[in-house]
């Protein structure tokens, strides 16, 4: 059975009605959007629009199931964006989706994940109740973090219906430098070097098998002197992306299924952790992103292969797209405490089964 509601007290309707329920925004995702057995599907997408845009105070309010594309066009008309980078955006992803899933893009190295954007939740618990946690300013009494908690919840928690947002005016201009490295190590090193200076970069990510991507961005006459400074620290010189051209190369990142067929599968990692991950994955088409902190792939082998090298790396998977039994991979690195959260927020188990919508 599949349920359009259009607002909250629908939604609430739906969780008191219905054994399980599972909400699905835009599809992005659809290992996680996926209805179990005897599962009623919330299609979010009715729960729609911006509720509140303050350009002044840098903070909107929208429904959950608002598309991205919709938020990015209107914070760009007043040279404002999302600093987080949420991806999928020309695919039709959604806000709530994006929150339960936890997923930034690129562009979080300069400011941070979503995490560190969100500043209200709206949403309905497991008994069917409507929950309010956070606000519309950046700063907050003290309380448990209810928006906070809810990013990479999974649906596990409630069914996202508003969230608050603060977001940065976007840089004047940018530019982009790709420096290729004779080695995977010297790109590490690298990537150490500037993790650890002053140079504020808007991405640092790599490129496999050994290439260094670099995004600055700020005023347009002080980004030559700065590309030229930077080249100097790094003892290098790279391939120049500026205008049009860098922004198609972002653009089509931010479609994280362009890095190939299969299975698509997000990992937190650290850097560190990069030369023996890469080894295991020499033929798999991946991107590291946020300093060495991130990695998405796309996993075309048998899965209990990948599973096996999480497990022996002490890292968890999270499957996005793609055929799998379950979204989650590696280990189970849930702690008791995110197990007694869960129990409170959904003593009936109507959230069981891993979902989110997207």
């Amino acid at each position: 059975m599949t349920l359009r509601p259009t607002h909250a007290e629908e939604v609430q309707e739906a969780v008191r009605s219905h054994r399980r329920v599972l909400p699905r925004g835009g599809g992005t995702k659809p290992s996680l959007s996926t209805p179990g057995e005897n599962q009623t599907v919330l299609e979010m997408s009715g729960l729609s629009g911006v509720i509140e845009y303050n350009p002044s105070e840098y903070v909107f309010v929208a429904r959950a199931g608002t598309r991205l594309a919709e938020v990015e066009t209107l914070l760009a008309q007043n040279g404002q964006y999302l600093p987080f980078d949420p991806p999928f955006v020309e695919q039709g992803a959604t806000l709530g989706g994006t929150v339960a899933a936890g997923l930034s893009g690129p562009m979080r190295q300069r400011y941070g994940g979503v995490r560190d954007f969100i500043l209200g939740v709206q949403f309905v618990d497991g008994t069917g109740s409507l929950v309010r946690g956070g606000g519309k300013v950046v700063k907050n009494a003290a309380g448990f973090d209810l928006p906070k908690l809810m990013v990479g919840s999974l649906g596990r928690l409630g069914i996202l219906t508003e969230l608050a947002f603060k977001v940065f005016p976007f840089p004047r201009a940018t530019s982009t430098l790709k420096v290729a490295f004779p080695t995977l190590q010297d790109t590490l090193e690298a990537l150490y070097k500037l993790a650890g200076s002053p140079i504020e970069l808007y991405a640092l990510d790599i490129e496999p098998p050994s290439t260094l991507v670099l995004r600055l961005g700020g005023l347009a006459e002080a980004l030559p002197a700065r590309l030229e400074r930077l080249q100097s620290f790094l003892e290098m010189n790279g391939e120049l992306l500026q205008r049009e051209a860098e922004t198609s190369y972002w653009r089509g990142l931010n479609n994280l299924g362009s890095l190939g067929d299969g299975l698509l599968v997000k990992l937190a990692i650290t850097a560190d952790q990069i030369p023996g991950l890469d080894k295991a994955l020499l033929t798999t088409p991946r991107r590291y992103i946020s300093a060495g902190n991130l990695l998405y792939l796309a996993w075309e082998e048998p899965l209990e292969e990948l599973d096996a090298l999480l497990k022996s790396q002490g890292r968890s998977g999270l499957i996005l797209s793609g055929p799998a039994p379950q979204p989650k991979i590696g280990l189970d690195l849930e702690p008791v405490f995110g197990h007694k959260v869960t129990a409170a927020l959904d003593p009936q188990e109507k959230f069981a089964d891993l979902q989110v919508g997207s």
